[in-house]
């Protein structure tokens, strides 16, 4: 009776703890996190078993989220709408620490050691540097400030916020049409080249994976800014400035994302801003050698990791189709319909397979990249961005 009577009182008094899941004792090399945008939580993913170990709740607004991994790829570092930072331990399903760091926030990256997080700010502009261990503030880096149509002066949008060599951040101005390097050898006192007047409206920007070129969108003309971050001192240029010219401008309803672009062979594949077309473009040169006529204005154009397909998914209207592209032929040998409101797609890090969220269907859809056929679903709530762990070691993303 005694011992009965011991027996209940630990249940108890550790009944809670109980009630928690335990961390995983595993290695993360085939772990990812999936988000679910309108419930401002995320899934923790097995991609080899293709199946759910945790979920994550209380991010904030990640209408617009995006994620970097720790060197380990054991922390997710999580960038929301409403100027959320957010460390997550995917081994234990559960977040280390939140802060709220500006107002309205696009994205983010984490320094070449690991050491540093940097966000990018709407509102109120500019750059801020944490602490990857305890996101604690490194740097507050304000944006130029410019004259909005009101007359109000105010920090420039920052956006194509990437991670570079040498311990950088490169970001582009919205509003004032700059690029700056930010060098953080020294945090807390950063060291910062700008250059002004690259094109109007810089929109995204994305590195190229050996880190040496910035390519920044833009919105406001024909063209891309292109600065070589080997020689930054000859300043950016414009490339592919004839791109749009002569061409019936079209509505964007969604600004394609550069992040994700793609090369293969020599040759990079970027969403024409405002067009039904994909661009092929000399890697070297720097010039534009065809235009794919595609279903809609593209979003994503990713390339699979032995860059030998390239994968396109669009804007409203047309966000039921994803297109595959055979990087040889440059012919579309593939149109899927995955259903309305394909955002997002991820292939695993040697490319055999693509999951694809599809937010009106509730459910990411897992692909055979070799047979171009669906093999599995996943239920997920209005899935969004899914970010894999191969991330970790890779620049720019």
């Amino acid at each position: 009776m005694k011992s009965f009577r011991t027996l209940l009182l630990l249940l108890i008094l550790f009944a809670p703890s109980l009630l928690v899941a335990e961390c995983l004792t595993r290695g993360t090399g085939d772990m990812g996190i999936i988000i679910e945008r309108a419930a401002g939580s995320l899934k923790v993913v097995d991609t080899s078993a293709r199946r759910e170990l945790f979920r994550v709740e209380g991010l904030g607004d990640l209408s617009h989220a995006s994620a970097v991994y720790s060197r380990d790829a054991r922390y997710a570092y999580i960038f929301g709408r409403d100027g959320g930072l957010t460390k997550v331990d995917i081994l234990c399903g559960r977040i280390v620490k939140r802060i709220v760091q500006g107002g309205n926030s696009i994205g983010g990256a984490i320094s070449q050691d690991g050491s540093l997080i940097a966000v990018s700010n709407y509102e109120p502009g500019g750059v801020k540097v944490f602490s990857s261990d305890d996101l604690s503030l490194v740097a507050d880096i304000p944006a130029t400030t410019v004259t909005d149509r009101e007359g109000n002066k105010k920090g420039s949008k920052t956006v194509g916020l990437v991670d570079a060599p040498d311990q950088r951040f490169v970001v582009s101005l919205y509003d004032s049409g700059e690029s700056w390097i930010i060098d953080m050898d020294t945090p807390a006192n950063p060291s910062i080249q700008r250059f002004e007047k690259i094109g109007r409206l810089p929109y995204d920007a994305l590195i190229t994976p050996d880190g040496r070129y910035y390519i920044a969108g833009l919105f406001g003309q024909d063209g891309l800014s292109l600065l070589d971050l080997w020689h930054p001192e000859q300043g950016p240029r414009l490339i592919l400035e004839d791109y749009g010219r002569g061409q019936q401008k079209l509505p964007v309803y969604k600004m394609p994302h550069l992040e994700g672009w793609a090369m293969a062979g020599g040759r990079a594949f970027l969403p024409a801003v405002g067009q039904h077309s994909v661009l092929v473009v000399d890697s070297t040169e720097w010039r534009e050698l065809k235009q794919i006529p595609v279903h809609g204005q593209p979003v994503f154009v990713m390339a699979r990791p032995d860059g030998r397909q390239i994968w396109v998914n669009f804007a409203f209207p047309h966000n039921d189709t994803i297109q595959v592209i055979d990087t040889e032929t440059l012919d579309i040998v593939k149109t899927l319909k995955p259903g309305k409101g394909t955002l997002h797609m991820e292939f695993s890090p040697r490319g055999e397979e693509v999951w694809i969220s599809v937010r009106d269907k509730d459910e990411v859809q897992i692909y055979d990249t070799r047979t171009l056929q669906q093999t599995h679903r996943l239920s997920v709530d209005k899935p969004s961005g899914i970010f894999f762990t191969s991330r970790a070691h890779q620049t720019g993303l």
